[in-house]
């Protein structure tokens, strides 16, 4: 391990090349960059996941912590691991610091594979518009998070408003282990479906996608039982036209399948890792066409796919943001005062 302090991206780079040269090519065959978006409270969460991700994808893992836009002075400390705590990955974690975090690609550009994809991860809030951010304008795939956000379902809305092809969730990826046993329900039979119900907390996005992934398959427009005795989705109910019910049930690490005419079937629904996650999301390099038309019938918007793939950099000082909003407020302020 190489540690930086106050250092600049040329050094890092020479550091970076240095150590691979020490390591004998630990991480040789990459075959990704990751970049990780992360606030300082969640360094070591995201790292505990791209480490389990990088075992089953080997890549150059870019770990980005912005801290203090607004401090004087920019500043870059560099913690450098090849093949170590990290597992089969070359990791740099750059934590940056006043005008220096909103550049975060000067430092990050010369530290990319080349031709291999780029794939951004933000572990917290991402921007509302992806293309604010250089590190995602760059990546031909984004992962979001939006159970991160204070409201987790207006920030799904917003993934659909600014989707582009190659943009995922992890709310998306949650809800595989459900989507894989609701899929099985219909292998014994042909009976068409003419109703649907998720019953889940009102601020649960993994029961907006399965909603919406519902809708989009099958044509109908599931309803929403929203409870507030779950911490997560709970169930999912289905009736077809022949009068049969399926009910799907999440009983802790199980799941209860039930149908008319059968005896109740116990099935695995774990929750996996964050890093199971992540790494399911890597195997995918490309645009997930079914995610972007569950997403669209979510927030009902349609043809997502169609967007441009590529998305255009516009750039936003969010520093400069703040400011006018703060002046905007005082002024508010005083003229509600005289």
């Amino acid at each position: 391990m190489i540690g930086l302090w106050d250092t600049t991206g040329n050094e890092v780079v020479k550091a970076l090349a240095a150590e691979r040269r020490s390591a004998g090519g630990v991480a040789s065959g990459m075959a990704l960059t990751l970049i990780v978006v992360v606030d300082e409270k969640r360094v070591r969460d995201a790292e505990a996941a791209a480490t389990i991700a990088a075992a089953a994808h080997p890549c150059r893992l870019l770990v980005v912590v912005r801290s203090d836009v607004e401090r004087d002075r920019s500043r870059l400390d560099a913690e450098i691991v090849v093949g170590g705590r990290l597992g089969p990955c070359e990791a740099v974690v750059m934590r940056m610091y006043g005008r220096l975090a909103l550049h975060a690609e000067s430092v990050v550009m010369p530290l990319l594979v080349p031709d291999v994809p780029v794939v951004t991860w933000w572990h917290g809030e991402p921007p509302d518009e992806i293309a604010t951010d250089f590190l995602g304008v760059v990546a031909d795939r984004r992962i979001t998070d939006s159970a991160q956000a204070p409201d987790p379902i207006e920030a799904l809305r917003q993934r659909a408003r600014d989707y582009a092809p190659g943009d995922t969730d992890l709310a998306w990826t949650r809800i595989t282990p459900w989507r894989t046993l609701v899929a099985g329900a219909f292998d014994t039979t042909e009976a068409q479906l003419t109703e649907a119900v998720v019953v889940a907390p009102p601020t649960d996005p993994t029961a907006a996608l399965m909603r919406g992934w519902l809708r989009s398959r099958l044509g109908i427009k599931p309803r929403w039982e929203r409870t507030r005795e779950f911490p997560r989705m709970r169930e999912v109910q289905l009736r077809c036209a022949n009068g049969d019910e399926l009910t799907l049930t999440r009983d802790d690490s199980m799941a209860v399948f039930r149908r008319t005419g059968q005896e109740d079937r116990m099935l695995p629904l774990v929750r996996r890792p964050l890093g199971d996650e992540l790494a399911e999301e890597l195997r995918r390099l490309g645009p997930d066409q079914v995610y972007a038309d569950a997403l669209g019938a979510f927030a009902g918007l349609t043809n997502l796919d169609r967007r441009p793939g590529r998305r255009v950099h516009v750039w936003k000082d969010p520093a400069t943001a703040q400011r006018a909003e703060a002046g905007v407020t005082t002024h508010a302020a005083t003229n509600t005062g005289s």
